[in-house]
């Protein structure tokens, strides 16, 4: 647009719309394109979107420099070095968070004023510490395990109030993973997690079985043991997978025998299939493998049960 006539007459751009007005919008194949000032004097927001979108479009590569610019300014004002944090694992963090499929995208944004400098440098300032964090955490434990052979000391399984410890690096958190749910009883063994202390896992489970040849360094020897004074009746979570042939009354029957073992279930699913045959996959709350034995027992006496496995992963 470069100009409108009104009731056959020209008028500025500002000018206000009447009722019962006739109007005519000149355009020219020539313009240049909307104006700054433009912002200023449209009403509508769909108006104000497009005008800023044009600007976006047209001036995408000034924007990007000034972008570049604005982000190096920033820098050097806050003592930031670029090279530290202009990574692409910390760029990529910045284009999820908002959303763009490339850095140029990131940067032309920073020069229209769509992001400030400030929101981009930060976020990726947070990333970087994040990883030295894990950097130092991983380096200190494995160095540990290569200087003990993985038995310098004992750590207590902070999830739990029973006391139970495993050995493993000293003063380390430990939690028990929940893919294969490991109980006093079970073989385990430590896996030291990226920024997460060292997580533990049945021998069997088959994340462990599986692991890539160059994450085995991470693995360290662990065992239960008692710490004194502590009474042994910590719960832990345990999960089965039942394999029965459909019928009426099968799922009361294995409830009753957590009923009469006084065992608490916290979740059941049931899979079944045409063929009449149900899959069963139970989690509940034990004291260890013993407990864990007497109940699988029980439950295979089930008249249609055919098989139970624990789940490993």
């Amino acid at each position: 647009m470069v100009g409108a006539r009104v009731n056959g007459k020209l008028v500025p751009i500002e000018y206000v719309i009447q009722n019962g007005d006739q109007l005519e919008i000149i355009t020219s194949q020539n313009s240049k394109g909307p104006s700054r000032d433009w912002l200023n004097i449209v009403k509508s927001t769909q108006a104000k979107n497009k005008i800023n979108q044009w600007f976006k479009n047209e001036m995408k590569e000034d924007n990007i420099v000034r972008g570049r610019d604005s982000i190096e300014r920033y820098c050097k004002s806050k003592g930031i070095n670029w090279s530290e944090i202009g990574k692409p694992e910390f760029m990529e963090k910045v284009m999820n968070r908002y959303a763009f499929k490339d850095w140029d995208s990131v940067l032309a944004s920073i020069g229209h004023g769509g992001l400030k400098e400030g929101q981009v440098i930060n976020k990726m300032v947070e990333e970087r510490e994040k990883k030295l964090k894990r950097e130092i955490t991983d380096e200190d434990v494995l160095k540990g395990i290569a200087d003990t052979g993985g038995r310098s000391g004992e750590a207590t399984v902070r999830k739990s109030k029973s006391g139970i410890v495993v050995k493993g690096i000293h003063d380390l958190a430990v939690r028990f993973s929940k893919c294969c749910n490991p109980v006093p009883g079970d073989e385990i063994v430590g896996f030291v997690t990226r920024g997460r202390g060292v997580s533990i896992h049945r021998t069997d489970c088959i994340n462990i079985i599986n692991l890539p040849e160059d994450e085995r360094g991470r693995m360290i020897d662990a065992e239960w043991q008692m710490a004194e004074g502590v009474s042994g009746n910590e719960q832990y979570s345990a999960e089965i997978q039942i394999y029965a042939n459909n019928r009426i009354g099968m799922f009361a029957d294995i409830s009753k025998v957590f009923t009469e073992k006084q065992i608490d279930i916290t979740s059941m699913n049931v899979r079944t299939s045409k063929q009449g045959k149900a899959t069963i996959i139970m989690t509940f709350d034990i004291h260890g493998t013993e407990e864990l034995n007497r109940l699988t027992d029980k439950i295979r006496q089930i008249e249609g049960v055919l098989d139970i496995e624990r789940t490993t992963g």
